[in-house]
């Protein structure tokens, strides 16, 4: 039986859960508050990859020895596993605690259900599925790598009133205030990698790291198909300082993609040009990573709704108008035909940054998302 108790701790435990953001992906972020008679006697947060899960740190800094009146409120099913750590379920087991509430069961397959399977095994009563739908979009990254096998895409622009991300003639720098720009760097600095098209990176020679540096450093990648950097641009000149990916089709130059390879620049090859965008995130999930962000431009964009690839975006929108047809706008590529199928935003952010508008959200797919 649950109630209003049992939503206010678990909130209080998705906050804890949000402390590890940055820090332990690929891992979920978790959190967990142990609770005695309404009140909290301890807590703990899942805090960076390969440490501590986020019920063993709860029950470590607890110092009532008597647990068999406590209720553990944690968003994530229990480990049931040797993994890094040994199996959080046989630690609550042992603590003697009698009831645990979880928000969310692990699609992890080690675990998928087998925590709660344990527990109830052992005695314990465990209720599920309290604030499911927040700890489900809390880790909807992991999700999407255990469920679907591609990374959660990010996808991240700056325009005008009129809808612009340039001017006619291709001047962007800047559409958005500092204010926006700084928040920007926050959303980079927690990504595991940074994407922007070929022509994007030919036309603003961007360096794509945050400032200041986040808790994780990201890899930055160019998708392109005969790719042509320069190799005293900033991404080629760092790339051995951090990482940089660069994709090519099957004509691209021989010789400048050994060049590439020369600076430090990884070189991906695809036989197929159409399937280059895919066979990235295939390819990023097997290196475990979660969190992607696309900063344009409009045909990578556009290239990836139309594949139904773009999970949440990031919009900041400037009180300015620059007009002409031929400027861009944000995405390009194919589009939607009719209006009552454009793909509307849930759990919508709006903020003012003093004159800018910043808009964010998860895009509602039409349907589910593969690679």
């Amino acid at each position: 039986m649950t109630s209003d108790s049992d939503r206010r701790w678990m909130q209080y435990a998705l906050d804890l859960a949000r402390r590890g953001q940055g820090a332990v992906e690929p891992n979920p972020m978790v959190g967990c508050a142990i609770v005695v008679n309404d009140e909290l006697v301890a807590e703990g947060w899942h805090e960076r990859f390969g440490g501590p899960h986020a019920e063993v740190n709860a029950l470590a800094a607890c110092q009532k020895e008597d647990l068999t009146g406590a209720t553990l409120y944690v968003t994530l099913e229990p480990c049931a596993h040797h993994g890094k750590t040994p199996p959080c379920s046989q630690a609550l087991i042992e603590s003697g605690i009698k009831r645990v509430v979880i928000a969310m069961q692990d699609p992890f397959p080690q675990v998928d259900g087998r925590g709660i399977e344990q527990l109830r095994e052992a005695g314990i009563e465990v209720i599920t599925g309290i604030a499911q739908q927040e700890a489900e979009l809390l880790n909807a990254p992991f999700v999407m790598q255990q469920l679907h096998h591609r990374p959660w895409v990010i996808g991240k622009w700056a325009m005008t009133l009129d809808g612009k991300i340039a001017t006619y003639t291709g001047s962007s720098q800047w559409v958005s205030n500092e204010t926006s720009r700084a928040i920007v760097h926050q959303i980079r600095g927690r990504m595991d990698a940074i994407v922007v098209g070929h022509q994007t990176a030919l036309a603003d020679n961007p360096s794509l790291n945050a400032r200041p540096a986040g808790p994780r450093m990201a890899t930055r990648i160019v998708v392109a198909r005969t790719p042509a950097l320069p190799l005293d641009s900033h991404l080629v000149s760092t790339a051995k300082q951090q990482p940089v990916i660069v994709t090519a089709g099957p004509q691209a130059d021989p010789t400048h993609l050994e060049n590439l390879r020369e600076h430090g620049v990884e070189v991906l090859t695809f036989e197929n040009e159409d399937e280059i965008v895919r066979g990235l995130l295939r390819d990023l999930a097997s290196r475990d990573f979660t969190n992607v962000l696309i900063e344009g431009g409009a045909a990578l964009l556009g290239a990836c709704l139309d594949q139904n690839l773009i999970d949440e975006v990031h919009v900041f929108v400037a009180p300015k108008l620059v007009g002409a047809q031929t400027a861009l706008s944000p995405i390009g590529g194919t589009g939607i035909e009719r209006m009552q199928d454009a793909l509307p935003l849930k759990n919508q952010s709006v903020q003012i940054l003093e004159e800018d508008i910043y808009i964010s959200g998860i895009v509602s797919h039409i349907k589910s998302p593969n690679v």
